[in-house]
């Protein structure tokens, strides 16, 4: 019988394998410096549409709220729908590259999630936050722009995660996934593993278990300084960050404080976000201000993450048949995500699956638009051509869903 269960020894194995990678990838890495180019993007220049969703508010006996979701509606006559789904701490302006390339060629669908810019959330963040709350998000958003099928879920970081739960969990809206950064991590497993269990193999992971056990204390330390807090994470290469940075199970910032003194930069400051304009920067810290972090660390917490696994785990459909792209950087910090992708088994779900390799660290569509941006056409060319609502026939092969 087929299986990609991990067992204990086969997590061991993943975990020192990806810390070692990662390790080497930081000691080696020393490609060329690229002269980013701003986009010259006005998220200013785009109207938000609202629709009120559904929610459930766990901490108070699954009481359902009504929350409202913003979105941004670009192309709506293209046949094709692409959904843009943003991680953390981005919003849905972080597409700005991808939608300036597919905006004449798609449909163009793009989200702030809930908790995030100008999105509601039902105010529950510890455990009203589960990947499948936010697909059903998305089914909601969708259900208000009238598409219902054919739809190509993009995703980066925790949208990355969000879309290959929503290509498992709804194939009937979803005819493909294209995943920025993160993997596809099935729920096969027996037991689900928290955050606790990884952080000694991968030690830049330990900001996690602070989101997670002091989340009021971490986003109280976010919200203390916005810009600060938003040009902490967003950095590339060119600009990077001090080498202790998540490395802290009590706090978030201490890292750069005790940088900027040490380079005696204190009064500086951090760097300005390197590859947005200072007009991006800016629309991200008033919707910062507006919002606060109050409810984005959603993605952190042990009760949304362990429910997660369980709903998919439960399912046991782990196989996701659509065809789907995984782009992943070369130069990731905190793990070499294509090594672990094959100690996971994540091809043996994704039967469809067409992985490309870029340069660059995490921010990788924002660091290199351009060759995000070619990898993702041709592939859409292939499989969700515009002008073509539905993806072609293609051949399928058998999928793994066996524990």
């Amino acid at each position: 019988m087929a299986t990609t269960t991990t067992t204990l020894g086969r997590l061991s194995k993943l975990l020192l394998l990806t810390a070692l990678y990662s390790s080497l990838s930081l000691v080696i890495s020393v490609s060329a410096e690229h002269e980013h180019v701003y986009s010259g993007f006005n998220p200013r220049a785009y109207d938000k549409r609202t629709v009120r969703c559904k929610a459930v508010k766990r901490d108070e006996g699954n009481k359902v709220v009504d929350i409202d979701l913003t979105y941004v509606d670009i192309n709506p006559t293209a046949p094709q729908t692409l959904l843009m789904v943003h991680g953390w701490p981005s919003l849905w302006s972080s597409w700005a590259y991808q939608i300036q390339e597919f905006k004449d060629d798609y449909h163009l669908v793009i989200p702030d999630l809930r908790g995030f810019g100008d999105s509601g959330h039902p105010g529950d963040v510890k455990s009203s936050g589960t990947l499948y709350d936010i697909v059903g998000d998305l089914d909601c958003i969708l259900d208000d722009v009238g598409v219902k099928k054919g739809v190509v879920c993009v995703g980066h970081d925790w949208g990355a995660a969000v879309c290959y739960e929503a290509g498992r969990s709804r194939p009937d809206i979803f005819s493909g996934v294209i995943g920025g950064v993160v993997p596809y991590i099935p729920s096969s497993s027996p037991t689900f593993t928290p955050t606790s269990s990884l952080v000694p193999f991968l030690p830049k992971l330990a900001y996690q278990l602070y989101f997670d056990s002091n989340t009021s204390l971490a986003i109280a330390e976010l919200n203390k300084d916005k810009r600060k807090s938003l040009r902490s994470t967003l950095r590339m290469k060119e600009s990077p960050v001090p080498d202790t940075f998540l490395t802290s199970k009590e706090n978030y910032l201490r890292a750069w404080d005790d940088w900027l003194k040490e380079q005696g930069k204190e009064e500086e400051g951090i760097p300005a976000i390197p590859f947005l304009s200072r007009e991006e920067e800016d629309y991200f810290v008033e919707s910062y201000e507006r919002s606060g972090f109050d409810y984005t660390l959603q993605f952190y917490t042990t009760e949304n993450r362990e429910a997660s696994w369980k709903f998919a785990h439960d399912q046991g459909n782990f196989t996701l048949p659509q065809p789907v792209l995984a782009i992943l950087p070369l130069e990731d910090p905190v793990a070499d995500w294509q090594v672990a992708s094959k100690i996971l088994g994540s091809e043996q779900f994704l039967p469809r699956l067409t992985t490309e390799m870029l340069p660059g660290e995490h921010w990788v569509q924002l660091d290199h638009p351009d060759l995000f941006n070619e990898k993702m056409r041709k592939w859409l060319e292939v499989y969700f051509p515009p002008g073509i609502a539905d993806a072609p026939p293609a051949e399928e092969k058998e999928g793994h869903d066996e524990l």
